[in-house]
């Protein structure tokens, strides 16, 4: 069997990257990989840290790129790819428009797609916008679904999809985030770098780790939250860490924040020092569904800063709490976690629900035995 992986951006590789090393290693399997580099920095440092050499580069990132564009540029340069490498199926994952598009380029060229972390949904096609979307056009063309939890399957289950075409596997995000914690146990000559690189926090004080990308939050968004984090820092007793994502929209709203002494805004991490600061982490705000999944299983509560979510089962579990971008809202959500133990303990003790770090073995056996 020849499976090609398809991805552009740096959650989906850090999400294929587990799928891709367990094909690598299965016989009678050959995988290859094809990126399309809708993000380019950032998708290449994930690329090297799990050791991922693409088999074709789509390269079509470019400035000012538009949904239109990525869209219409991955239907063009797959199909050449596709043409070349002739797999008997493609993967796919999560919500990206490089998922959508390559999902609809393999429909055209009559190869089958398994789709990994299927299933997620809001219900409003709007938020988040385009990913719910996006999603849910990959899952109509998909005939393989790898959904990580069972509220998942039942989303897909209520959608007419065929129970033998779903298995529930996990989030790989775990599988990832397990894999990067044992590369930093195992060097802590590497940790200490990574200490020695980041600001500077001062003793006594607590870290808030912050990121905020979302499309839905530029219309004013990210602006409220740069208020209610102003409005923490200047309790005295934290110290906010903002790996700022490299959109203008993004840049623009942390601007307000820059000379704040206890705000440090620093260039976007690479995958290990990014896992190492959640880890120092004491709190984390994010609207990044990665983050969601992944900070839970470090025993980290987590403001989301989105009006949904499509992954409403860590809000059930209780380690994640969905609060917006209402800047009076979020400061005090922020503040009581800092100041009831209670509350902090329940949260940071709650039930990870994305899974044991066995998933992409679990899609593995679907590929070969379903």
């Amino acid at each position: 069997m020849h499976v090609l992986t398809v991805f552009g951006t740096r959650p989906e590789a850090i999400k294929m990257a587990p799928v891709i090393r367990r094909l690598r290693q299965a016989p009678g399997i050959t995988c290859s990989v094809c990126v399309t580099g809708q993000h380019r920095q950032m998708l290449d440092q994930v690329l090297q840290v799990f050791g991922i050499v693409p088999d074709y580069d789509l390269d079509l990132m470019r400035a000012g790129q538009t949904l239109t564009w990525v869209t219409t540029a991955v239907l063009e340069r797959l199909e050449g790819v596709l043409q070349q490498a002739k797999p008997d199926r493609i993967l796919v994952q999560g919500d990206t428009t490089t998922t959508m598009a390559a999902s609809l380029a393999a429909f055209y060229a009559r190869v089958p797609v398994g789709h990994v972390e299927a299933g997620l949904r809001t219900g409003n096609v709007f938020s988040p916008w385009p990913e719910e979307m996006n999603r849910r056009l990959a899952s109509v063309i998909a005939d393989l679904h790898f959904p990580p939890t069972p509220q998942a399957r039942d989303n897909l289950l209520r959608e007419a999809v065929d129970p033998a075409r779903i298995v529930v596997t996990g989030n790989t995000v775990i599988d990832a985030l397990f894999d990067a914690i044992g590369i930093l146990d195992a060097d802590p000559q590497r940790v200490a770098a990574l200490d020695a690189a980041l600001p500077d926090i001062r003793a006594g004080r607590r870290l808030i780790l912050v990121t905020g990308h979302r499309r839905e939050n530029f219309d004013g968004g990210l602006d409220r939250v740069a208020q209610a984090l102003l409005a923490l820092a200047n309790r005295g007793d934290v110290e906010i860490v903002y790996p700022v994502h490299l959109n203008p929209n993004v840049q623009q709203a942390a601007a307000a924040m820059r000379e704040h002494p206890a705000i440090h805004l620093i260039a976007p991490l690479d995958y290990l020092p990014f896992v190492h600061l959640m880890r120092r982490s004491d709190l984390i705000i994010t609207d990044s569904g990665g983050v969601q999944e992944e900070a839970p299983s470090l025993g980290k509560p987590v403001l989301v800063t989105r009006d949904t979510t499509e992954r409403p089962e860590a809000v059930t579990a209780g380690t994640v709490e969905l609060v917006g971008t209402d800047t009076d809202l979020l400061i005090a959500r922020a503040s009581r976690l800092l100041d009831d133990r209670a509350a902090y303990a329940a949260m940071s003790a709650a039930h990870n629900p994305y899974g044991d770090g066995k998933a992409a073995a679990r899609i593995l056996e679907a590929l070969t035995h379903g």
